[in-house]
């Protein structure tokens, strides 16, 4: 009795250390977003560089993602899992103490190394620590409401933590979180590995994490380096080669990370259009929407942090519900409906934003159906693209899903990105006609889509005059973000369409996996 209620106890300790690290990873992703303004002012950085504060954590973890899984199959995953907590907390100390928009950059992508590595021993500590049904099915239901809570409320509690103490803190907050969470694995977590655990496939992982990062690349600083430019091409063209060399790498490797005969699974292709669906709109906004709210609305960083809420809520309550309709109606519909739900949220939130006295208010029906489609599109997901294919490939079907988010989500930060600021610049050029060259009018167009208001009198004196009530300014911001909206609803739209026929006619329903790993990107 007493070995049974120690072995238990170690599994609670164990749990509440990967639940411990979800809560990191989760407020890691939610909680920056708020605080990018502040960066911006407080760090003298550009707009492109408040994309790469975002874009190196998601681009680092797309890098690790499956390399991770690979080395802790082979070496052991409490072992990896430990170091990869280790460097997330020294990673997370040296992103508190940058003074720089570069080493903050940097060292955002080594954490988002880490963080991708911690994300993966997760889930196979889990795998290993329960194994019966009942007990694996709670843990990963807890884990996973742990990790939708760090989503959802990591932006009140940024905002919270800037205004009890700075921002520092919203990355410092990881050190003692990192090190509590190291001594509850050293005493609780299970060594593990797997004997038969293929070779890493390095080319691979380089081939696809160059191409991401050149696509990205050539996104942000398109307009400054000239798209067409010998640069800009070059630029695309070696990210374009780096693509087909992982195709091809990837069809010839005895042991590739992505097998690409699953896409013939109609279920599985189906569900990961739904994957890249959500993180082409929903995701990627989070990272703007708490500067249109502290800038657009006038909003303080709390206030921003508070609206936000009714935006990432919904998926926290709405997952069982999709469960249940994925059950009975089969992820075929309950997928595409997801995704149009979240599209038409997006096109609500325009109208909002575009009302005469535009509030949270006027935002809120849009932000609610957002996170509503979030939540039942995300549960079905997840399942679908595990419960789609052979037991053996699970593994690596959950790998492909992870990849396609973080994917989709590295570009749409850059392609959000790019939409506002030439949002904001047509505004502009049809407001000021002959007023500003256009490299200033660019250098406006870049501090107003930051949201960095208070400096724009000194940079631009002659604004006194031509819109001294900051209106056109103001408005600028508002078209900007309206074309941004009306992207993400439309896109995500297509891909519903897209999904849907993917999937196809009915079929029968999918196996039982005992495993739900529910709450990711």
């Amino acid at each position: 009795m007493l070995m049974i209620l120690s072995h238990a106890s170690r599994n609670r300790i164990a749990l509440a250390a990967v639940c411990l690290t979800a809560l990191m990873f989760g407020l890691e992703i939610s909680s920056v977003p708020v605080i990018l303004p502040t960066l911006e002012k407080v760090l003298h950085g550009s707009f492109k560089d408040l994309q790469w504060i975002m874009n190196a954590y998601t681009i680092a973890c797309t890098t690790v993602l499956m390399a991770a899984g690979t080395l802790a199959d082979r070496y052991g995953r409490k072992r990896i899992f430990i170091i990869s907590l280790v460097l997330f907390g020294i990673t997370s100390l040296i992103c508190g103490l940058a003074q720089s928009a570069p080493l903050l950059i940097a060292s955002r992508f080594l954490q988002g190394m880490s963080g991708g590595a911690m994300l993966i021993c997760q889930i196979a500590v889990l795998s290993h620590q329960f194994q019966e049904g009942a007990e694996r099915s709670k843990a990963f239901a807890i884990w996973g409401v742990v990790f939708g809570i760090g989503l959802g409320f990591g932006p009140i509690i940024g905002g919270m933590i800037v205004v009890a103490s700075n921002w520092h803190w919203v990355f410092l907050v990881h050190v003692p979180l990192a090190i509590l969470t190291l001594l509850l694995v050293l005493g609780s977590v299970e060594e593990s590995s797997d004997p038969q655990a293929k070779k890493l496939d390095l080319l691979g992982i380089v081939t696809l994490s160059l191409s991401v990062f050149g696509l990205t690349y050539y996104i942000t600083q398109g307009p400054e380096l000239g798209f067409a430019s010998y640069t800009g091409i070059g630029i695309i063209a070696a990210a374009a080669i780096c693509f087909v060399i992982f195709l091809f790498v990837e069809k010839t490797n005895p042991h590739p990370m992505f097998d690409f005969s699953v896409f013939r699974i109609r279920n599985f292709s189906g569900a990961i259009i739904g994957s890249i669906g959500m993180n082409f709109s929903f995701w990627p906004f989070m990272i703007y929407l708490p500067i249109y709210f502290q800038s657009g609305l006038g909003y303080d960083i709390v206030a921003a942090g508070l609206s936000l809420l009714a935006y990432t809520l919904p998926t926290l309550v709405i997952p069982p519900l999709a469960e249940r309709l994925a059950l009975r109606y089969q992820p075929r519909l309950v997928i595409p409906c997801g995704l149009f739900t979240i599209g038409l949220g997006f096109i609500l939130m325009k109208y909002g934003s575009g009302a005469e006295h535009a509030s949270w208010l006027t935002m809120l029906p849009g932000s609610l159906l957002a996170g509503i489609g979030l939540g039942l599109t995300n549960t079905p997901v997840t399942n679908t693209t595990t419960g789609s294919v052979p037991v053996t490939r699970a593994g690596m079907a959950s790998g492909i899903d992870m990849s396609a988010r973080l994917i989709s989500l590295a570009v749409n930060i850059a392609l959000m990105g790019f939409i506002l600021m030439e949002g904001i610049l047509s505004y502009l050029r049809s407001a000021f006609p002959a007023s500003f060259d256009t490299l200033r009018l660019r250098v406006l167009a870049e501090k107003i889509a930051s949201g960095n208001f208070t400096s724009l009198k000194q940079g631009f004196p002659e604004l006194s005059s031509l819109d001294a009530s900051g209106t056109v300014v103001h408005a600028a911001l508002v078209h900007g973000f309206g074309l941004v909206m009306l992207y993400g609803g439309i896109g995500v739209w297509v891909l519903a369409a897209i999904s849907f026929k993917v999937f196809g006619p009915e079929r029968a329903p999918l196996r039982k996996t005992g495993r739900k790993i529910s709450e990711s990107l």
